[in-house]
């Protein structure tokens, strides 16, 4: 059976990056009828951060993603399943040390007792001497008797492998093909550090090993550290996995995602109001593509650098990426985040919402944003203290649906329902080429023609058969453009009829007023 596994460390958020892992591992041991594990890596004390576990499964919760094995939450309480357990390294430490051990009985590892400013002064010197700073293997070859006396006196020490000084390795990735490295550019890997903590090179490979791991998934950047991997496997006599380096995730200037351009943490995305389904679909898009690497549309590292020619072909459920991804349809080379093409997938996911699904979506929104208060089951506006119903608010929202983005925006687009006091410059009520005078006398037109109606009959056709009527006459634009602008004190908005009724007749008419007497 296919077994993988997600192995993160507990430094803080789940990266965009770290999510694509676990997405692609996912996919892979679900389209196989495998399993996947998630394993937390936390002997890095010094980056650990108390509560990222816990954080981490939270996301992969919310996003909708699940796994066979390892830690999880009951009731906030941080749990297990399994049976390869503990599936946190910190609970697993004498794992480590007995089998470290075995690598020094078998003459594989070596004690290393250079302390750090010995480190630093062979890294400056073969800086100097324009040579790859790698350690030197000095305790390499100290003897028996020497290593023993040092032991003796508390000397403080770590257990490095002792890579082949000759030779080379090749290696088969199932993304980047036959890769060879050459042992002499391999430096000795520190694998118990001088706390007694073991390094990720020694604990994955073990942990990797004892858990029955058939495949590893993982992000490029551990390529360079291939070759010490299997050497350890090699080193323990054990049967390798099969390896596939996924390409990074870059920022649009082709460096490395990093919080520097942007949001690179997952939960910020879903905190923004972007749908668990559309990060999916768009995150299994950096790096894959359901035609392959060089399918029709184009490799999929061009495909995701272009800005605006979205495909419906990209859009995928999860069951579908699942019956569809295979390893042979990933790239080598680096995948862009294009916000605009993740920002053209949420809408069309939030277009697809229906009317209840929509509203409890945007509702936390507006109350986060200070505009609705929610007391009970009352909710009221905070500026006018209105109380107003669900059914009012799903209008409002439902106008806003084929512009969101995500769900963050909807505050914003939609603020002026809920205040009377709108902020706008008395020159963006007048229409291009049109002037002052002739707005007034357009608005003022407007105005007569709506106070005449009753509350029954402000509705959007009653409405919008006037101002057509009207638009005939004076132009659509010197209509349509200054009538918006009083109703909402923007420039782009949804359509002035179906917000003057939304808002109703009073207060249309009090806006038309005050847009008149702005205009002198």
């Amino acid at each position: 059976m296919i077994r993988v596994r997600f192995a993160p460390s507990p430094t803080g958020y789940l990266h965009i990056g770290g999510l694509r892992t676990f997405l692609f591992n996912y996919l892979f041991a679900r389209h196989n009828k495998g399993k996947i594990i998630l394993r937390i890596e936390d002997t890095d004390q010094k980056r650990f951060v108390s509560g990222a576990t816990e954080g981490l499964i939270n996301t992969l919760n919310q996003i909708g993603l699940d796994w066979d094995e390892g830690p999880y939450l009951d009731k906030n309480i941080l749990k297990e399943k399994g049976k390869y357990g503990p599936y946190i390294q910190s609970k697993r430490l004498d794992i480590y040390k007995d089998f470290a051990q075995k690598l020094i009985d078998n003459d594989k590892a070596y004690y290393c007792f250079c302390s750090e400013a010995e480190l630093e002064q062979m890294r400056q010197e073969q800086i100097a001497k324009k040579l790859p700073p790698m350690y030197d293997e000095r305790c390499r070859r100290l003897s028996q008797n020497e290593v023993a006396e040092k032991i003796k006196n508390n000397q403080p020490y770590v257990v490095r492998l002792k890579i082949p000084e000759q030779g080379t390795v090749e290696i088969n990735d199932l993304i980047r093909g036959k890769i060879q490295f050459n042992y002499r550019d391999v430096d000795d890997p520190i694998l118990i550090k001088s706390d007694s903590l073991p390094t990720y090179h020694l604990a994955n490979v073990i942990d990797d090993h004892l858990m029955q791991i058939t495949h590893v998934l993982r992000a490029e950047e551990w390529v360079s550290s291939f070759p010490k991997h299997i050497f350890l496997y090699q080193s323990f006599g054990w049967t390798i996995p099969q390896f596939a380096h996924l390409p990074l995730v870059l920022n649009p200037d082709r460096s490395k995602l990093s919080k520097r351009q942007g949001d690179v943490a997952a939960e910020d995305y879903l905190a923004k109001g972007y749908l668990p389904e559309a990060l999916i679909n768009y995150i299994a898009l950096l790096g894959w593509s359901a035609q392959g690497p060089l399918g029709r549309s184009g490799s999929a590292h061009e495909h995701n650098e272009m800005s605006g020619n979205h495909r419906q072909e990209e859009i995928f459920s999860l069951k579908q990426l699942i019956k569809e991804f295979s390893m042979e349809k990933l790239q080598k080379a680096g995948a862009i985040f294009n916000l605009e093409k993740l920002d053209w997938l949420n809408g069309l996911y939030i277009r697809q919402l229906n009317d209840k699904k929509l509203t409890n979506f945007c509702l936390p929104y507006l109350i986060n944003d200070g505009f609705i208060e929610q007391n009970g089951q009352q909710l009221i506006i905070k500026e006018t203290n209105e109380v107003v119903s669900l059914g009012w608010l799903n209008k409002i929202i439902k106008l806003e649906q084929e512009r969101l983005k995500k769900f963050n925006e909807i505050g914003e687009k939609t603020k002026f329902f809920f205040t009377d006091q709108l902020a706008y410059e008395p020159n963006i009520l007048i229409w291009k080429k049109s002037d002052s005078a002739k707005t007034k006398q357009n608005l003022q037109t407007i105005y007569d023609e709506l106070k005449n109606l009753s509350s029954q009959k402000f509705t959007t056709p009653i409405i919008q058969n006037i101002l057509n009527r009207l638009g005939q006459d004076r132009g659509m634009g010197d209509i349509f453009w200054p009538f918006r602008v009083s109703l909402t004190g923007a420039e782009s908005s949804p359509p002035p009829a179906e917000i003057a009724e939304i808002i109703g007749l009073e207060k249309t008419l009090a806006r038309l007023r005050v847009a008149i007497n702005k205009l002198g």
